[in-house]
């Protein structure tokens, strides 16, 4: 049996007025009152309420929304003119209710055309928002003969006009009138499935989403969110202007709500939480949980060490005046190829709690950080890329020398200030980009060269390489014991089809553990505080003045690695242990590529392009060519300034040619002609 659209308005306006929670508290009753004081437009609904009051009418609305929902706004409109009738007449056209906790989320990669006109909930992540744009709702077109007004209610894309007006039949002289429309907020939002939900090889499903009324800029690109809406055919057109066959889905929003921030898209139950808190107070827990990670391959236990506090890192601090302190924690990994770098990273996108993988040589600038994109019907949308997407997660990013120069320096920002900022098309923006990268590079000779410094070893720009917080080397040694070692867990592998030895978290464990690690803020203690500092400043009195020893950046860094140590093993405070972790793990990176190959000593220089040693053989190179030039600035002869380096005796012969050249290419000299030099 039909039912008016008049009879489900008064039974759902009986709903609004009369449900009562567990509390006997009139739950939508308040929410009405409260509308006019807040200047709320919409009334959001509970679905289990509304099955809990009406079976029917809860499944009514799931399978017929187009004849629901317009009378849940006629039943709002009613409930709203008894508590306020000026405020419901005022926002009659804007009222809106929306229903949230729909029983079933589906995948967006199974909406189908069986969903078309039906109320449906998803789940994705928002990769493109449009600007914001008035739609007409009720276009007033002005006749020129008569002057009447004629209102036409607005649906569709196209905008509606009268056949004639009203009042004298004209028919061509109608013009809208913009100022008598009625306009409503618009905008569109494309969400594609969460990058966790992506079967493997598949291209990622999407769908364009509508979004009207108060729901706009409910979300970003970059954010997760929950939507409830109903699914639309839309035509598609070929280029003569005929209609198509084939139409286009997408989604009227009706409710959206942002995931929340935090890692908390796997639900923990109160046993995995009892299990978690088991696994911290082990006596051997950290070593455990470095063992856990990646177990398919041999070794690495530094990088394994590292790689597992980068996944739960520092919480962010922000100060009162606004400023943010950075948690995240950036690793590089320079190594010989067939290291399995890969391997790690790849391990590493698919443990994290928001993990993403990418490749240097398939990324772009705008694909790492964002664009503005030109749609088809002339609207620009802001299109976020890998590192806004991994926000308060972690982007791996693979072959990261293959990248170009442009493409590469568009993470300084990202990896420092933790925003990516936009200013293309007319639109200027400020994203998220609260990330943790994990980059790896192969040495720009093929192979890692120990006797040159790591600045000279990779192929990226000394800003970028001091904003990782540790750099690691992976060397290849032919070394008998060890090779046979690694050979044999191979083989093992390849035979059993299974980890040589199980380890002591299996995956979905270990993954849980650091979701749950993440939600822990420690705090330092007095102990670990002292400890940092006796570290800083020892390390701040190696060497000569001229030597550049660790700066504040190993400082912050050091205290980012203790708390994640802290967060791991689910304590509220950085002990002395954590914070001698810390150092442990910063002191076997300088160890590495700290270290000046030409003096032996630690110098930070390597990072900031040339070591003390370097320097100062370029001071004395640049006072011997002033010399040779003389007040006059004569062209200096290639082959004199080279006999007079190695007169010093602190260069050899190659080595006074290296620094000619190195000064040519510099651009500090150049060619007069052809073995002559003049100062730039």
């Amino acid at each position: 049996m039909a039912v008016t659209q008049a009879k489900l308005a008064e039974q759902l306006e009986s709903f609004l007025k009369s449900f009562k929670d567990r509390g006997g508290v009139s739950k939508y009753r308040n929410r009405v009152s409260e509308m006019p004081a807040s200047g709320m437009r919409s009334v959001v609904v509970d679905y289990d309420d509304l099955a809990k009051y009406d079976v029917e009418l809860s499944e009514m609305i799931v399978q017929k929304p187009d004849e629901i929902l317009p009378a849940f706004k006629t039943a709002l409109y009613e409930a709203l003119r008894t508590e306020n009738a000026s405020y419901a007449e005022s926002a009659r056209r804007q009222l809106a209710v929306r229903v949230r906790g729909l029983p079933e989320t589906i995948h967006l990669r199974l909406v189908t055309s069986e969903h078309l006109d039906r109320l449906i909930a998803v789940a994705g992540m928002v990769v493109r928002a449009s600007e914001l744009k008035p739609m007409a709702v009720r276009a007033a077109f002005h006749c020129a003969k008569c002057g009447n007004i004629n209102m036409v209610d607005q649906q569709g894309v196209a905008l509606r006009r009268p056949p004639k007006c009203e009042q004298c039949d004209e028919v061509r002289r109608l013009e809208l009138d913009e100022k008598k429309t009625e306009f409503i907020d618009y905008q569109i939002l494309r969400l594609q499935e969460l990058p966790e939900e992506l079967p493997p090889g598949q291209l990622p499903q999407y769908f364009d989403i509508d979004l009207v009324g108060d729901i706009v800029n409910a979300a970003r690109p970059g954010d997760r969110i929950n939507l409830t809406g109903i699914v639309r055919a839309e035509a598609e057109y070929s280029q003569a202007g005929g209609r198509l066959r084939i139409f286009r889905s997408r989604i009227d929003a009706n409710y959206a709500q942002v995931i929340g921030h935090e890692a908390d898209q796997v639900q923990l139950s109160k046993e995995d939480e009892d299990m978690i808190k088991r696994v911290a107070r082990r006596p051997e827990a950290y070593q455990q949980l470095i063992t856990s990670i990646a177990p398919s391959i041999h070794g690495f236990e530094t990088q394994k060490e590292a790689i597992l506090l980068q996944m739960v890192s520092a919480p962010q601090k922000t100060l009162p005046d606004g400023t943010t302190i950075r948690g995240d924690i950036n690793v590089l990994m320079v190594g010989d190829p067939g290291t399995a770098k890969s391997e790690l990273l790849k391990y590493s996108a698919r443990i994290a709690p928001r993990g993403l993988y990418t490749s240097g040589r398939g990324s772009t600038a705008a694909g790492l950080t964002a664009a503005v994109v030109r749609e088809k019907n002339g609207m620009m949308m802001l299109e976020a890329g890998a590192v806004v997407l991994a926000d308060q997660g972690i982007a791996c990013i693979d072959e990261f020398d293959k990248m170009r120069t442009e493409d590469r320096n568009a993470l300084h920002e990202c990896m420092e200030q933790q925003t990516c900022s936009v200013a293309k098309g007319g639109i200027v923006a400020t994203l998220n980009a609260r990330t943790s990268i994990l980059a790896a590079t192969n040495p720009v000779l093929g192979k890692y060269d120990p006797f040159r410094n790591i600045s000279d070893n990779v192929n990226l720009p000394i800003p970028l390489l001091t904003r990782f917080d540790l750099i690691f080397v992976v060397r290849d040694i032919p070394d008998r014991a060890s090779d046979e070692r690694v050979a044999k867990h191979i083989l093992t592998i390849h035979r059993k089809g299974t980890f040589v030895t199980p380890p002591p978290l299996d995956f979905d464990i270990l993954r849980k553990h650091l979701i749950y690690a993440k939600r822990i803020e420690p705090v330092i203690t007095k102990e670990a505080e002292e400890k940092i500092l006796e570290y800083y400043l020892q390390m701040r009195g190696v060497g000569s003045e001229n030597m550049i020893t660790v700066t504040p950046r190993q400082l912050e860094a050091l205290i980012r690695l203790a708390t994640a140590r802290a967060r791991l093993l689910l304590r509220e405070k950085v002990t002395e242990d954590d914070a001698l972790h810390s150092i442990g793990l910063m002191r076997r990176m300088l160890e590495t590529v700290g270290v000046d190959v030409k003096s032996g000593k630690v110098d930070m220089g390597v990072f900031h392009g040339k070591p003390l040693s370097e320097r100062n053989l370029l001071e004395t190179a640049l006072d011997i060519f002033k010399t040779l030039e003389g007040p006059q600035k004569n062209p200096v002869d290639g082959k004199v300034f080279t006999q007079e380096l190695v007169k010093t005796a602190r260069f050899t012969e190659e080595d006074a040619k290296r620094m000619l050249n190195s000064l040519y290419r510099s651009g500090q000299i150049y060619e007069v002609k052809s073995g002559f030099y003049r100062k730039i």
